[in-house]
């Protein structure tokens, strides 16, 4: 099976744990868009040293903009897919700072609303990692392409590298609404000429195993594999900007 026919069948699998729980993600979703405290707390800047101790090493910034599949709800902050990607980062000896900018039920243009702010203390790399909650609410995707546009545009302008993740529709807005949805991300990664990883959730997606109760999010199994996914793309443009 070729990975576009796993990428269908990984979406038909999700699409049906979505159908069982659209009415509590539509219930228990934070307020539209609206930051939460546990990503305020993460990204507070850094006020600096006290009494003349040294300043920490200001490394390069990683900023990972995303939804509840990023913020890692049901997990432990260290167990979240960014934070697996900081420990490969680490290992791998390169100098970047990888910062969780996930909002739980956040949208294209809850991520656009909020960019200005995530990117306020810098970065070097932006990875957009968003689109899933408007698949799952099956919002128009001329609307999510416009918005995923223009936090490309807005991060590009401010020389940063941008990685692009897709994401799959569920398979219950119809066979045109999930082709469409996988185009755009396609379309803006060849506009706009940046790396792509074609499916976040690419052999997790569906597999009981590797998601926790809800069928939804990755567990810490799920998590690494979605770590490994992005690093495929992430790693040699670190490696790449390191030797610049």
């Amino acid at each position: 099976m070729d990975s576009l026919n796993r990428r269908v069948c990984q979406a038909v699998r999700l699409g049906l744990c979505l159908l069982m729980l659209v009415t509590t993600a539509a219930c228990g979703a934070p307020g539209r868009d609206a930051p939460d405290k546990q990503l305020i707390a993460r990204a507070a800047p850094d006020v600096g040293p006290k009494d003349g101790a040294p300043r920490a090493e200001q490394r390069p910034k990683v900023i990972v903009l995303g939804d509840s599949l990023t913020a890692g709800l049901g997990l432990p902050e260290t167990e979240a897919f960014p934070a697996i990607l900081q420990r490969r980062i680490d290992a791998a000896g390169l100098r970047f700072e990888v910062v969780n900018a996930g909002v739980s039920g956040d949208t294209s243009a809850g991520g656009l609303r909020r960019l200005e702010w995530s990117l306020q203390n810098g970065g070097r790399v932006l990875v957009v990692a968003l689109g899933a909650n408007d698949g799952l609410r099956g919002l128009p995707v001329t609307e999510m392409k416009q918005n995923l546009a223009r936090v490309v545009e807005a991060a590009q302008a401010k020389r940063l590298v941008v990685i692009l993740a897709g994401m799959e529709a569920p398979p219950n807005y119809g066979s045109e609404y999930a082709l469409a949805f996988r185009k755009a991300y396609r379309d803006l990664a060849t506009q706009y000429n940046v790396p792509f990883v074609p499916f976040l959730l690419d052999r997790v997606a569906g597999e009981a195993s590797l998601n926790q109760a809800d069928g939804i999010h990755p567990n810490v199994r799920g998590a690494e594999i979605v770590a490994d996914t992005v690093w495929t793309t992430l790693g040699p443009e670190l490696a790449r900007l390191a030797d610049s």
